[in-house]
């Protein structure tokens, strides 16, 4: 448990009889690029359910600095900084794409509503920096010329550029990224993971991502965590994960 900003400690989750998660205990630290992999239905997006309080576990606990917060709600944990994107897109598809971005850092103050029929400076001063920070961001992903592109009418690469933008739009404590560089090209694989990068090393933040792609796993990842019907099965360095032969035998191949 010490050192980690998140903490899934001994989590279990059923499906009637079906245990999808038994006993998984799983860290990240700050700083780091930690991989999660494993065949479908190991028990990966609902461990990043649990982790992100969508789903609340049948026993176990999650912990973020030592604090058990298995009872917080999403929203809690997003405003302490746990962020997270899904396999599927979830854009608001009839805002541009500055706009999605935007509403990350709504609930710090700026932005419209009636409030802003008062135009107080310290008011017009934070819709400033979120505007700047906003374009910031979606320059850092590569995105910078669709700001005022409709999120809906994207490429499913761009799409998933945008969902990485409004994540760290808000400066986040804690990155779970679910399956990222599905539909990305190769250039935009290496603008994610230089963006990936950036975070831990300059910001210090924890990532845990969730990939199909072995190759850009081992590559971005310090550390490798298998998952296999619901429990560890392996967890290590990238080049001790992938010469490990149960990891092998039940998801890499032997090729």
């Amino acid at each position: 448990m010490s050192g980690y900003v998140l903490h899934a400690d001994g989590v279990g989750v059923r499906f009637g009889g079906v245990r999808a998660l038994d006993g998984v205990g799983l860290g990240v630290r700050a700083g780091e690029v930690c991989g999660l992999i494993g065949p479908n239905g190991a028990g990966k997006t609902t461990l990043f359910d649990v982790l992100s309080g969508i789903r609340r576990p049948d026993r176990g606990r999650v912990l973020l600095d030592g604090e058990d917060i298995t009872r917080r709600s999403p929203v809690w944990r997003a405003r302490h900084g746990i962020r997270r994107t899904f396999q599927r897109q979830q854009l608001f598809g009839q805002l541009s794409v500055a706009d999605n971005v935007l509403v990350a850092q709504e609930w710090r103050g700026g932005g419209g509503g009636p409030a802003a029929l008062l135009a107080l400076p310290s008011r017009r001063a934070r819709e400033r920096a979120r505007r700047v920070r906003g374009e910031r961001v979606l320059a850092d992903c590569g995105i910078g010329a669709l700001g005022t592109s409709y999120a809906g009418g994207l490429p499913v690469g761009q799409a998933r550029m945008v969902e990485l933008a409004r994540a760290v739009a808000d400066p986040p404590r804690v990155l779970l990224l679910d399956e990222p560089a599905s539909g990305l090209s190769a250039p935009e694989r290496g603008r994610l993971a230089a963006v990936v990068r950036r975070l831990a090393e300059q910001d210090g933040c924890a990532v845990l991502l969730v990939e199909h792609n072995v190759a850009f796993v081992m590559d971005l990842c310090t550390r490798v965590v298998v998952l296999d019907l619901g429990t560890v099965l392996a967890e290590g360095t990238p080049a001790g994960v992938r010469a490990d032969p149960l990891v092998r035998e039940a998801y890499l191949g032997s090729a």
